[in-house]
């Protein structure tokens, strides 16, 4: 338990599909607050000098009629294995990421001022590439087998040219294990899932409180 008794902050890793999210439910379920990096990056792209720079880097046809970003054009545009697609993703997180981390500061110190919530959960996709983890106490790796997180993007509506180019973008799956003080199987049912999430919550939570 870190000093002076503060909210745990648990970052959530693992491959795409691999089921982050599922596993960041079942900790809400059991008292935590979910941060949600993509959503703070949903909020980020409304906001005027970002609108500004990616309209600056990658011209109005990133724009919808409404003269909002339309996130699926960009992301056709810097989701590739190109060099050219490479190239605009970094200059697009060079836009977005210190953004992106400044509110997810923000938002970490806020839900700390609430007596009642014990954990916070950061569920960010490219937490390490873009520096996040330094707001984590504790990082827990959902492990799930390839094909079933190709399944599950299917489900999404990805197609396999989709999951590769995203897949290629982010760390690799055992840089981020490495990285990990916990691992959580994702390749039983759900209540198998659930029961691991429960121990975990137990001994990093409920023992160490």
């Amino acid at each position: 338990m870190p000093a002076n008794n503060k909210k745990l902050v648990i970052g959530i890793l693992g491959g795409i599909a691999s089921g982050k999210s599922q596993v960041a439910q079942m900790l809400a379920e059991l008292g935590a607050e979910v941060l949600n990096a993509d959503q703070v990056g949903h909020q980020v792209l409304l906001e005027p000098e970002i609108k500004s720079a990616i309209e600056k880097r990658f011209g109005s046809s990133v724009f919808d009629a409404d003269q909002q970003i339309d996130r699926q054009r960009l992301a056709g545009i810097v989701f590739g294995e190109d060099q050219h697609s490479k190239q605009a993703l970094l200059d697009l997180e060079k836009i977005t990421h210190p953004a992106i981390g400044k509110k997810l500061a923000e938002k970490i110190l806020e839900i700390r001022q609430n007596e009642l919530t014990p954990a916070i959960v950061l569920d960010a996709p490219v937490m390490l590439k873009s520096g996040w983890n330094c707001f984590c106490d504790s990082i827990l790796f959902v492990a799930s087998e390839h094909q079933d997180r190709v399944g599950r993007a299917a489900e999404r509506g990805w197609s396999q040219a989709d999951f590769d180019a995203r897949e290629a973008n982010q760390e690799k799956l055992n840089e981020k294990q490495k990285m990990a003080d916990y691992i959580i199987y994702n390749t039983g049912t759900i209540d198998e899932l659930r029961q691991q999430v429960k121990q975990f919550w137990t001994q990093l939570i409920v023992n160490c409180s």
